[in-house]
Formats: structure tokens, C-alpha cells, sequence
């Protein structure tokens, strides 16, 4: 009987290990808020296809520069991912990549432009894709990360949603300064421009530093929070405030920094850890 058993965990393993994991980098959804099609990528785990369980899911924004190919093609997710599951370090979970590349900043809601990312992310992508996929729709197999824009986006949907998400790990997040002129200028190094009112009215909004004020401590602790940024990162000190606020806001997180950069290198190594990270907030303890 127990060479049986040896022999059946055996076969589902071997069965788990050479199924496939399937990427998806450019699919199409219409969104009504925004008045276009927009694109996203997905992940789907070793044994998506040969089994009906549903799974958790894991938001994962790209940078400044990229669309929702760029953890496909740079990060190699789809290698990061099955080693991690495979070895057991993270669970099967469906990854979402959606596609920021809008000519506006990033992730926000920019309302004096008419722009309402936010608003389609939560009101149109997410019931889009959980309803699509194989999805389980609580808050607590539910998490966000992303790299610089995407982690400064991870920060600001996390906060504006705790309700949602069960973690959420920015990398080498691009929050920006708080101060209004100085923001203004970082803004314009990339090409874009905004009133001193827009500008204000964007950071009060949105910059991780100025919304912690007010969220009540429990709501900001029912999200676990993972902050990592590279020594060698022209964020680091941005990212090093984040996580003196958090501290003094007593907001629990993990704090990581490493060796290293703003470059690919740097968040292709940062994947696993995050996977595993938000895999224990999945689990059943």
C-alpha cells in the first residue's frame, strides 16, 4: 500500500512538473472608461489546463517605458514563475500584466485630462480578467507588485484599496517627492507636463506618503507590505523614506535592500523572493 501511494505522489508530481505554463502577451480587452481597447498579458500556471481549481492572482505592473510584454520579454516571468512553483517555493497563481503605456503618467487617475486609469483597472480589468480566468475574487488570494511606476502604482492601488489586496511588494519604486516644484521638475525629464495645481492635486491623491496619513492603522496592516530597492538605485533614497513613514506609521512590512541597480537585472532577481512573499498570504496556515 505505501509503494502505492510513493508511486501515486510520485506520477503527480512528474505530472505537475513537465505540464506547461502558458504566457499570453497580447490580448485585447474594450474599456468604455477609457474609449479604446487596451492590452494585457497573462500567466497561467503548470496545471492550469489540466485541472477546474480556481487560483490566486497576482497584479504585476511594468515600468516607465515598457507595456504589458515588458516582465514577459525582460523579466522573464514565465521561467521565474514555473521554478518557483515547481520547487515548491511559490503556489500556482494566474499573473496579469496589463498595459500602462497610455501617454499619460502611469497608473493614475489624471481627471484635468480626462484620464482615468485607475478607475479602468479596478472597474473594468479586474472583473474582466477574474471573471475570464480561473480567478478566486477575495482580498486574501489577491496581490499587487511592480517595478518604478509599477511600484509607485502598487503603492497607490494598494493604499487606495486595502479591502483588495492581500500584499503588495513595490520594487524600486518611482513615488516621487512630495514637494510640488520638485515634482514638477522630476515630471518634465520625461517629457510631461502639468499646472502646479494638477501637479498638487496628483500628489495628494496619490503619493504613498501623503495617503498613510489618513488610512486608519488597521486597514494599512490588513495588506502585507514588501519594499525592496537596489543600493545602487537613483530611488533609493525615495524608497528609504517610504519605509522610515511606514515605521513611524507602524505599518508592518518587510523592508530588502540589495546590491544593485535600477535595470532588469536587479527585478528579474527580485521575482522569485516576491512570489514566495505573496504565496504565504495564500496559504492556509
Amino acid at each position: 500500500m505505501r509503494n502505492i501511494l510513493t508511486l501515486i505522489l510520485l506520477t503527480t508530481v512528474a505530472n505537475f512538473t513537465y505540464a506547461q505554463s502558458k504566457v499570453f502577451d497580447n490580448l485585447t480587452m474594450n474599456s468604455e472608461i477609457l474609449n479604446m481597447d487596451r492590452n494585457y498579458a497573462i500567466y497561467l500556471p503548470p496545471d492550469y489546463e489540466t485541472s477546474s481549481r480556481t487560483y490566486p492572482v497576482l497584479y504585476l505592473l511594468h515600468g516607465l517605458g515598457d507595456d504589458q510584454t515588458g516582465w514577459i520579454q525582460f523579466g522573464e516571468v514565465k521561467k521565474i514563475a514555473d521554478n518557483a512553483i515547481i520547487n515548491g517555493e511559490a503556489t500556482p497563481m494566474v499573473i496579469v500584466m496589463p498595459d500602462a503605456n497610455t501617454g499619460e503618467v502611469g497608473y493614475f487617475n489624471i481627471p484635468s485630462k480626462n484620464w482615468m486609469y485607475e478607475d479602468f483597472f479596478f472597474n473594468e480589468l479586474m472583473p474582466h480578467v477574474e471573471s475570464k480566468y480561473r480567478i478566486k475574487s477575495d482580498k486574501r488570494f489577491r496581490a499587487i507588485s511592480g517595478l518604478s511606476m509599477g511600484g509607485g502604482g502598487t503603492l497607490t492601488y494598494a493604499l487606495h484599496r486595502p479591502d483588495l489586496f492581500s500584499a503588495a511588494a513595490p520594487l524600486s519604486s518611482a513615488t516621487g517627492s512630495t514637494d510640488v516644484e520638485e515634482s514638477l521638475k522630476r515630471i518634465r525629464r520625461y517629457g510631461f507636463e502639468f499646472t502646479r495645481d494638477e501637479m498638487q492635486s496628483l500628489l495628494k491623491a496619490n503619493h504613498p506618503l501623503e495617503l498613510i496619513k489618513d488610512i486608519p492603522l488597521n486597514k494599512l496592516n490588513s495588506v502585507r507590505w514588501y519594499i525592496d530597492c537596489g543600493d545602487d538605485d537613483y530611488l533609493f533614497e525615495d524608497n528609504s523614506l517610504l519605509h522610515i513613514a511606514f515605521s513611524k506609521r507602524g505599518i508592518n512590512h518587510e523592508y530588502r535592500v540589495r546590491d544593485g541597480a535600477h535595470t532588469w537585472t536587479y527585478w528579474r532577481e527580485s521575482l522569485p523572493t516576491v512570489l514566495e512573499f505573496v504565496s504565504q498570504g495564500f496559504h492556509q496556515f
